[in-house]
């Protein structure tokens, strides 16, 4: 019977270890999943940044500064790509800067936008105003999908003993999405 136990052992200390390991493949694969929807969500939103541009310029002698900034910013916001495997605080917070400066951008060109009623009364500028709106909150979704699996990936590897097949492996943590800077400041509304 000793001769067994040892045998038997092994083979649950064996399939303990297949087991966790299959585990945090899985949930690593749901972050990654994750952030490529993260990434798809800000693709979106660059894809209609053309049409938004050409359509602000066929209706109004619009400022060309803000028009090539908004350019700009959308080229440097596509040419960042980050592969899920190299998911550090520092990378996402590239990343999140990048994107930041298009959102301002955008920002500054649907507010100058307002100086224009002409623009306005455009049915595919409202269109694309309305999309963008929509694309940003399908952003906000996905960032925070994102931090939900990343949360559980980052408890499930650092639960015991699974951490410790989790360092063996090279399972590292997975950064969150976290607010841009000066956020947690209401804007001032001064009429």
């Amino acid at each position: 019977m000793r001769k067994y136990f040892w045998w038997i052992v092994l083979g649950l200390l064996v399939i303990w270890g297949i087991s966790s390991y299959n585990g945090l493949v899985g949930i690593r694969e749901n972050v990654n999943k994750s952030w490529a929807n993260v990434e798809n969500q800000y693709q979106r939103r660059a894809d209609l940044i053309p049409n938004l541009v050409e359509t602000v310029k066929g209706a109004a002698d619009f400022e060309k500064s803000t028009l090539e900034a908004v350019t700009q910013a959308r080229a440097s916001a596509t040419s960042m790509k980050i592969d899920p495997n190299d998911l550090t605080p520092e990378n996402i917070q590239k990343y999140q800067a990048v994107q930041g400066q298009l959102g301002s951008a955008l920002g500054r060109l649907l507010a100058v936008a307002e100086n224009y009623p002409q623009l306005k009364a455009v049915q595919n500028f409202q269109d694309l105003q309305a999309q963008l709106e929509g694309t940003e909150n399908r952003i906000n979704e996905a960032r925070r999908q994102y931090n939900e699996a990343a949360q559980s990936y980052n408890t499930q590897r650092l639960s015991f003993p699974r951490v410790v097949l989790a360092r063996i492996l090279g399972f590292g943590e997975k950064p969150y999405f976290e607010s841009d800077k000066g956020s947690e400041k209401a804007p001032d509304v001064k009429f």
